[in-house]
């Protein structure tokens, strides 16, 4: 008996379905019932009920009674991203390098939609009271690393980037208003690196370099951060930025010189 042939758009929307149900779990939602699942994800709870039972089957999710749970195996989904591209290899031996001479974490990220993704992280020690670890997301317009990326967007992208995202305040300091973080963007794509000052956490600056494919377009940014308290604007942006230049630039090559 020949096997039943799926239409391509049911397929897209299984994808789409089961990864909509990964991302309904989350540091808060680390367990879920069926029926919280359904009314995070918008799917029937007989459809959900359906995802649920293939997705443990396969080992991405378990159940301890009326309760489901990610496994262990669906970092397998990031892992294959993160192994596929040496980019994130080299730019973690640079940012060991930096991190040794600057004395303070690194990180590097990706943009996806109007937030990034941490990608690489090199701590020193810990100076955020947010819990920066693989995956994280943040705001895009928020950080260091997301400014970098968004000033390297299209006029058409960035116009779309904000009609999708309201900016929200995390400090005092945080710039919230459009006009002012396009006003930001024209000068972090200007002067090639982005300096935040205590807008995502108080106490906390950072400073961030783009990484590029070999095109010359934008793929990643790599950043510095420190304790306001330690280490003064002046200095990060006088002692810190070169190194992080060179960091990226070495990173950059690489890139550049795959086939």
């Amino acid at each position: 008996m020949p096997e039943e042939e799926i239409p391509p758009r049911a397929l897209i929307q299984a994808a789409e379905r089961s990864f909509a149900i990964i991302r309904a779990f989350g540091q808060r939602r680390q367990a879920l019932s069926q029926a919280q699942v359904a009314a995070l994800t918008g799917l029937s709870r007989a459809t959900t009920r359906r995802f649920l039972l293939t997705m443990e089957a396969l080992g991405y999710v378990g159940r301890d009674g009326r309760n489901y749970f990610l496994r262990p195996k669906v970092l397998d989904l990031g892992y294959a991203y993160l192994s596929s591209m040496s980019l994130w290899d080299v730019a973690r031996d640079q940012m060991e390098l930096l991190v040794r001479q600057v004395r303070e974490s690194s990180s590097a990220a990706v943009l996806d939609g109007t937030d990034i993704i941490f990608t690489v992280r090199v701590p020193t020690e810990r100076i955020m009271s947010v819990q920066v670890e693989i995956g994280t997301r943040m705001p895009a317009h928020a950080t260091s690393m997301g400014r970098v990326m968004l000033a390297d967007l299209p006029a058409a992208a960035l116009d779309d980037y904000f009609s999708k995202v309201v900016p929200e305040p995390f400090t005092a300091r945080s710039v919230t208003s459009e006009q002012e973080l396009r006003v930001i963007l024209k000068a972090v794509a200007s002067q090639g690196w982005c300096f935040l000052d205590e807008e995502l956490e108080e106490g906390v600056r950072s400073l961030a370099v783009p990484l590029h494919d070999k095109r010359g377009a934008v793929i990643a940014a790599m950043n510095v951060c420190a304790h306001a308290s330690r280490v003064s604007a002046e200095r990060m942006q006088a002692e810190f930025l070169p190194p992080l230049l060179r960091a990226a630039a070495t990173v950059d090559q690489h890139t550049c010189s795959k086939a």
